[in-house]
């Protein structure tokens, strides 16, 4: 979409996308899913963005994943891609079996410019400035729940427990499905 494209572009720069553009995508793919549970990743990371989710959505609750900023650094400048495919590689934890060559089709993979080192330091530092009033707005409220880590296999059992305490009648299996 013409959003998405303006979207990208600040993506690209390694900028995050501005509130008003990021809230009006945000709030334009949760239309018709008030019926639903969903989670929402990466949203909001402003105050302004959270205050304007507050006014379409019922939050019940905010879930931070805090992660060290080099453990982060390290996973995404790490990650390759096959741009045919999608087919993504991290040369930390799933490399290809020949370093920058897709295992399939043997054609060269790439780092996406929002993966490379100097992007990613500017991207996980707005963010930091950013997040930090948007976990103190959910704080305040009583929805912030915190899980400290940095490998996913020892975080998300404790994500997953208390995911239980609010939605129960969520199997393992639907919990691993994205929607």
């Amino acid at each position: 979409t013409e959003l998405g494209i303006l979207a990208k572009s600040y993506i690209d720069q390694g900028r995050l996308i501005p509130d008003d553009i990021m809230t009006r995508l945000m709030l334009n793919e949760l239309k018709g899913l008030d019926q639903y549970n969903w989670l929402l990743d990466g949203f909001p990371r402003t105050v302004a963005q959270a205050e304007a989710l507050d006014k379409e959505c019922q939050i019940d609750t905010v879930i931070d994943l805090d992660v060290p900023f080099e453990t982060i650094k390290c996973r995404l400048t790490a990650r390759w891609i096959h741009p045919a495919s999608g087919r993504v590689y991290n040369l930390e934890f799933s490399p290809p079996k020949v370093q920058g060559i897709d295992d399939i089709t043997g054609e060269p993979l790439v780092q996406r410019d929002d993966d490379k080192p100097e992007t990613v330091t500017k991207r996980l530092q707005a963010y930091d400035a950013q997040t930090k009033p948007v976990l103190e707005y959910y704080r305040e409220k009583g929805l912030l729940k915190s899980f400290s880590g940095t490998e996913t296999n020892k975080i998300w059992p404790h994500i997953y427990a208390f995911l239980q305490t609010k939605l129960p009648d969520v199997s393992q299996k639907d919990a691993a499905t994205p929607r």
